[in-house]
């Protein structure tokens, strides 16, 4: 069993933030329950290399079979996946802006989405996904992504820009930052600030900082359950535990305890792992 982010190679940390693996095997008489999944920072490539997972967005009844291989975008609100008996995941999560710069597509065209990675890297995909499933060992598997991402690299569609950095800054930073003041640090009036961040992160600029912050504190809480709920708030940037609340709702529809009731009932959970 593994749940593990692997840190890319020095010369590639510039483009891949980490490389995630999970890989958990259920008795077959178990009940697997859904995974209430909660939006993260970034665009990423997944990849489903054993059993398939199904997806439901909010207010959808039905379930859609994800592909094998995907690109996911930035995500506002929280799914529901549900997994196989055998799921072995890889996710190669990008820096801010690398997915745009490889690929040209607009971010925000993947915003609350994402679309069959053939449809974009074809044949290169394929051949990849097939390295995977094969792959003697973990570490093997995270050198065939390093040589995939080194060959888009080398056909990067579009060149790095300020609005990288900034955004960078926004997700390392809990304190509220002046959306003036970041654009114009990356040289750009307000409106092109918007509209570039906006191309370049599929979302706003406070929208990102506020799921940044979010996912902060449901790390926080994962690792630390011990600690109180208005000790996580203040150490992520939120005036007092009301304003976590609010957020909370906004992106999962559930106070902070009821999800984390709700998260604990997660598959990796019932194999004793933690995100």
């Amino acid at each position: 069993m593994l749940l593990k982010g692997f840190l890319p190679s020095p010369g590639l940390r510039e483009y891949i933030e980490n490389i995630g693996i999970v890989h958990l095997v259920f008795p077959p008489d178990e009940l697997i329950p859904v995974k209430a999944y909660t939006p993260k920072t970034g665009d990423s490539i997944e990849f489903f290399l054993r059993d398939p997972e199904y997806v439901q967005y909010p207010g959808e009844i039905t379930k859609t079979k994800r592909p094998v291989a995907f690109l996911h975008g930035q995500h506002t609100f929280v799914t529901n996946r549900y997994v196989g008996r055998e799921f072995l995941y890889l996710n190669i999560k990008f820096q801010p802006g690398v997915l745009f710069r490889l690929t040209g597509i607009p971010s925000y065209e993947l915003t609350n989405t994402y679309i069959d990675a053939e449809a974009v890297f074809s044949p290169d995909i394929r051949t990849l996904t097939e390295q995977l499933r094969n792959a003697d060992s973990y570490a093997e598997m995270v050198e065939w992504v390093e040589s995939f991402v080194v060959r888009l690299i080398r056909r990067s569609k579009k060149e790095a820009h300020g609005i990288d950095q900034v955004a960078q800054l926004l997700l390392h930073n809990t304190a509220s930052i002046s959306m003036d003041w970041l654009a114009s640090q990356s040289c750009l009036s307000a409106r092109q600030f918007e509209r570039k961040f906006k191309e370049r992160m599929g979302i706003p600029a406070p929208q990102l900082a506020r799921i940044a912050r979010f996912d902060k504190a449901f790390m926080m809480k994962n690792a630390q359950p011990e600690q109180d709920w208005l000790s996580i708030a203040l150490q992520c940037g939120y005036y007092d535990y009301q304003h976590l609340v609010r957020e909370y709702k906004t992106i999962t529809g559930l106070t902070p305890p009821s999800f984390f009731q709700l998260d604990n009932q997660a598959p990796e959970r019932l194999l004793g792992l933690h995100e």
